[in-house]
């Protein structure tokens, strides 16, 4: 009736609903990486990409942020990069945000540039895009002086 593979698949479907937890007495120095969620209330001094970030009140991050969701309660210094952007009251940004939705609560710090990702799509398309042209070149001068032609630029 049960079989092994069952017990499997089930297993890693749970393991991927659990975020994974950077407690406030962890300190990392390094780079983050993975496609799930991550719930950081401890010191990282890196990048960190993921699917979803929550940052808690006494989190610390000094790196630049790529994720589909992030959810901000602490301080950030750094770029941040992603899809939904929400800033907590509690939040400390220092870097700027690239976002497709944002949110900002009363009281929150930010201290930077919000910028739509769609935007830096579009400024990457038109200079892509975008053809020179070569200056005009300057008329050529005809003069006639005492009955003969002169040409001059």
């Amino acid at each position: 009736m049960f079989s092994k593979a069952d017990k499997t698949k089930a297993a890693a479907a749970s393991a991927r609903a659990i975020p994974s937890l950077v407690s406030t007495d962890l300190e990392i120095t390094g780079n983050l990486k993975t496609p799930g969620e991550v719930q950081l209330d401890g010191t990282v001094q890196g990048d960190i990409t993921c699917g979803k970030l929550m940052i808690g009140e006494k989190a610390a991050i000094t790196g630049q942020i790529e994720a589909d969701e992030v959810e901000i309660r602490g301080k950030v210094t750094g770029r941040i990069k992603a899809r939904i952007v929400h800033l907590a009251k509690t939040a400390h940004v220092t870097g700027d945000i690239w976002h497709d939705s944002l949110a900002i609560e009363a009281g929150a710090f930010l201290d930077g540039h919000c910028k739509r990702n769609d935007t830096q799509t579009t400024i990457q398309a038109s200079t892509q895009t975008a053809k020179v042209t070569p200056a005009p070149r300057p008329a050529e001068v005809v003069a006639v002086a005492g009955g003969k032609t002169a040409t001059g630029s």
